[in-house]
């Protein structure tokens, strides 16, 4: 191809550190690792003081941020915006829906649901927050309770978060980070102090989320290693637990998401349907059955009541601290760490899609394990058919509750080591998933596609390691959910600055269709041939639809025409005192770009890109054996528009370009008409 202007040397930007994210973060964790180390009686008697100040002042609060976040997601989810695709317009996802659903679930769930599957129905069932334990209501109101609490609710934190950042990362080519989705608010101060606040306030509660998660997964775990082995259950044993966990999380991490967090994803998440069909056939089958359509019913008739119920009157505050605002906060302290995944995951999705699956998706997997465990253990105390004080040590050591539960089953020295294995793997899912994201937020990335280097992660792998210890030395489970609490809030706050940009900058996507429509013909003008016959025209499009060019002829259709087509428009723009610019693509990324320059607004692009295609079984060339051939399919800054301009005339190129800028330029128009409209979004930068 002839070289106009080459912008493969344009930008020479490395990926680096953020060293303002980086350091203040890390610092405030080290300070704060090594006071609660030193001074573990001053450190907890603080936390929990910060923690019950929070709780009365706060805990409505987290009642109506959970709520609004949800319905937030599923308006938009359901609105015209949901056939937006997160990412390119013609992207496609990368992975298809088992494996998404599996990593999806195993990131944002994991470890805790064997922690909390019979913990959490028995301790509802005998210690309720209101209410006579031990009855037949009791159980009922047992499991609506676990369902709010691990249900559609705490999806929905996880959906926005992720839904924003895909969208303003790859559908506008900013960095998949926090403050990108803060763009239509604040414009490129986002690059400056509210943007290295916004990311650092994300670090941290991501840190102190997976750290509570490791926690508790680690008390379980040597819980297991006691009741199989033997081997003490103490913070000694604790924190070499952590170190092996960190060291595996480091080596997974390093392989990357395709590799290592992909496939230990998949393979936990077959584990854990295995022994869920275990526990539902070995038990009382017929009955789990039963229960488990019952509790779904119940959840989703008192749903609404359900979250916005804060016990006003006779407010049980050590619960509430315990159970709802516990895991509210711990929603949304996972919300960086989980939503960054799940949009790393998940380009090329439309925001239904993605909606719909974010929610349904767990929630069905979440049902049913929780209620078919739930609902047995509770048999189980009802019945006292289980161990010699089953119920009341589940309340006590929840981190025991999953091993004595499976005393009653047949196998249970195969089951148990399932569950220390599913156990391990989730620890690994999280760790790793973990120090990727957290790598990510703390690093400069020119692509958001692309990860942070592999020390990085090995470094966020060990902190969380430490910070994990420092936790348990002080106060166990009591300060490992207090940490939550406390760190969440902050970025309860941010979650609703990520609506209302997210929002905005929807209601830009709505002007360009709208744009669309209303300043163009119902077909392009690129597409007819002024100054030919009717006959001409007739013919040229039948001569069209049998063409199926090589590389070759497609690349010397980019050089004869398209090319000239571009520069006789840049030269005329030129004329009226614009700044438009032509591009070539690498060798091997062939494609050509028109850029105009539209000072303070939005610039327009438009851009060719040769794509690659199967040969039609109608044409002759699909006997050979490489039977491809080209598109020259264009693309917008929103990506590509699903048409080929191979075989059209230099005249119809330009017509094309043209009906695309005076259809960006009645955007530009209708836009400024909007309160707020001065908000200009960024230009993908790369939609190949």
């Amino acid at each position: 191809m002839t070289d106009v202007t080459d912008d493969s040397s344009g930008n020479d930007r490395e990926d680096r550190l953020n060293p303002i994210v980086f350091y203040g973060s890390t610092a405030s964790i080290v300070v704060f690792a090594v006071w609660t180390i030193l001074f573990t009686e001053s450190s907890s008697s603080v936390i929990f003081a910060v923690l019950a100040w929070i709780s009365n002042s706060f805990g409505w609060f987290y009642f109506v941020s959970v709520v609004a976040y949800l319905a937030f997601v599923i308006v938009i989810g359901f609105s015209r915006f949901g056939k937006l695709k997160l990412g390119p317009a013609h992207s496609k996802p990368d992975f298809n829906v088992v494996t998404w659903a599996a990593m999806l679930f195993s990131a944002g769930i994991g470890i805790d649901l064997l922690f909390f599957c019979i913990a959490e129905p028995v301790t509802q069932f005998l210690a309720p927050p209101t209410g006579d334990a031990e009855t037949v209501e009791a159980a009922r109101r047992a499991m609506e309770i676990t369902f709010l609490h691990w249900g559609l609710s705490g999806w929905g934190v996880y959906t926005l978060v992720g839904m924003s950042l895909a969208f303003f990362s790859y559908r506008h080519g900013l960095p998949l980070t926090i403050r990108s989705t803060l763009y239509p608010i604040f414009g490129k101060r986002i690059n400056g102090s509210i943007g290295h606040a916004v990311d650092a306030a994300a670090v941290l509660g991501t840190v102190f989320g997976i750290a509570t998660s490791l926690g508790i997964g680690i008390i379980q775990l040597n819980f297991g290693l006691n009741y199989m082995f033997g081997i003490a259950e103490t913070t000694i044993t604790q924190a070499i637990l952590a170190i092996f966990i960190v060291i595996f999380s480091a080596v997974s991490a390093f392989t990357g998401v395709d590799k290592g967090i992909r496939r230990l994803s998949e393979f936990n998440m077959a584990l854990a349907l295995l022994l869920l069909l275990f526990i539902l056939f070995t038990g009382k089958t017929v009955f789990l059955l039963n229960a488990l359509v019952m509790n779904v019913g119940d959840y989703l008739s008192s749903l609404l009541t359900m979250s916005f119920d804060t016990y006003a009157f006779d407010p049980p505050t050590d619960w509430l601290n315990a159970w709802t605002v516990f895991f509210w906060a711990w929603w949304i302290a996972w919300g960086p760490f989980v939503g960054l995944f799940l949009a790393r995951i998940s380009r090329g999705r439309t925001i239904r899609q993605f909606v719909a699956g974010t929610l349904i998706l767990p929630l069905a997997f979440m049902m049913a394990w929780m209620s078919i465990m739930g609902n047995s253990a509770i048999d189980l105390v009802m019945n006292d058919s289980g161990v010699a004080g089953f119920g009341q040590q589940a309340m006590e050591h929840p981190g025991s509750s999953i091993y004595l539960f499976l005393e009653s089953f047949p196998w249970v020295g195969f089951t148990t080591s399932v569950v220390t294995i599913l156990a391990i793997v989730f620890f690994v899912t999280s760790g790793d998933s973990g120090s990727l994201v957290l790598s990510n937020l703390t690093s400069i990335l020119r692509d958001p596609n692309q990860d942070a280097p592999g020390w990085m992660r090995i470094l966020w792998a060990g902190i969380i390691g430490v910070l994990t210890v420092a936790l348990l030395m002080a106060g166990g489970l009591s300060a490992l959910q207090s940490a939550v609490v406390i760190m969440g809030l902050p970025f309860a706050f941010v979650l609703f600055f990520m609506m209302f940009g997210l929002f905005k900058a929807l209601q830009l996507e709505g002007l360009k269709e709208d744009s669309h429509r209303g300043s163009m013909a119902g077909h392009l003008s690129g597409r007819t041939n002024p100054g030919k016959t009717a006959a001409l025209n007739w013919q040229q499009r039948i001569r069209r639809s049998v063409s199926f060019p090589t590389q070759s002829q497609a690349h010397r259709f980019l050089d004869d025409i398209a090319v000239p087509a571009m520069e006789a428009i840049r030269q005329v723009l030129e004329q009226q005192e614009l700044t438009a610019k032509i591009e070539l693509g690498e060798r091997g990324n062939e494609h050509i770009s028109l850029r105009v320059s539209l000072g303070h607004e939005q610039d327009f692009i438009y851009e060719i890109w040769p794509a690659k295609c199967k040969m039609p079984a109608f044409s002759i060339r699909a006997t050979r054996v490489d039977a491809d051939y080209y598109r020259l399919e264009v693309h917008l800054s929103e990506g590509g528009q699903g048409y080929d301009l191979y075989g059209y005339s230099r005249e119809q190129v330009i017509a094309d370009v043209l009906d695309q800028y005076e259809r960006h330029l009645y955007y530009l128009h209708t836009q400024r008409q909007l309160p707020g409209g001065d908000t200009i979004m960024p230009s993908g930068n790369d939609h190949n």
